[in-house]
């Protein structure tokens, strides 16, 4: 049955298929052709790990999930399914922004030899990888949300709990600075050098996991 609702979700998704690309490109151009090509691969990202999550306005305001339910699936599935779609999309996402920052930069420098941009491949690979945990980290507070409270409420709880996790961020921030608190930035640095990428996906793995367990729980007690 989850093959079934991808199905749903990637028909009703085909409607950006145009709009996506000229985005994507016009995006890869612009930021590629002022110098700042590792920004290319997160908004790339961003777009397209963002689109997934339209797939719940389509299904709120054609109220699919309540007819879904008349046939043998589960409330399970259709969870399982909105994660699936939003890790997939994810992954492309990274994907895309990784390979056509590349592509357009290697145009761009063909176009004008006499201005080469020089693509630090180690470089973009992590801003890739750092674009894809802030996506996911979005999903994972956005899908439960949406369960909960809808697509446009859940957009909103969204925003206010992203705005609480930065202004949380800021604040511990500042009180590290203020309390002299000495670091090793050598010893820290080998360290993200050694786990980071590990830590990242672990993170991804956890926040995910999580995320789907509040969403199931919220979404096996709503009533439809």
């Amino acid at each position: 049955m989850i093959k079934g609702l991808l199905k749903k979700d990637l028909y009703n998704l085909s409607s950006y298929k145009t709009s996506l690309i000229i985005i994507v490109i016009f995006c890869g151009i612009a930021i590629v052709g002022t110098e700042a090509i590792n920004w290319g691969s997160i908004i790339i990202c961003a777009i397209v790990g963002m689109i997934s999550l339209s797939t719940f306005s389509y299904d709120e305001i054609s109220k699919s999930n309540k007819y879904i339910l008349t046939l043998p699936t589960s409330r399970k599935a259709i969870v399982q399914e909105k994660f699936i779609l939003a890790i997939a999309a994810t992954i492309l996402g990274g994907i895309l922004g990784f390979t056509l920052t590349i592509i357009v930069a290697n145009i761009m420098n063909y176009i004008r030899p006499e201005n080469i941009i020089n693509i630090d491949y180690e470089s973009l690979i992590t801003t890739t990888i750092g674009g894809m945990f802030g996506i996911s980290l979005i999903q994972a507070i956005q899908i439960p949300s949406i369960f909960k409270w809808g697509a446009e409420k859940g957009r909103i709880q969204m925003f206010i709990l992203l705005f609480i996790i930065i202004l949380l961020g800021a604040g511990a921030g500042f009180l590290i600075m203020k309390s002299n608190l000495s670091i090793d930035m050598e010893m820290l640095t080998n360290f993200i050098n050694q786990f980071g990428l590990i830590l990242i996906i672990a993170f991804m793995v956890i926040m995910y996991y999580i995320s789907y367990k509040i969403s199931y729980k919220i979404y096996k007690n709503k009533e439809e």
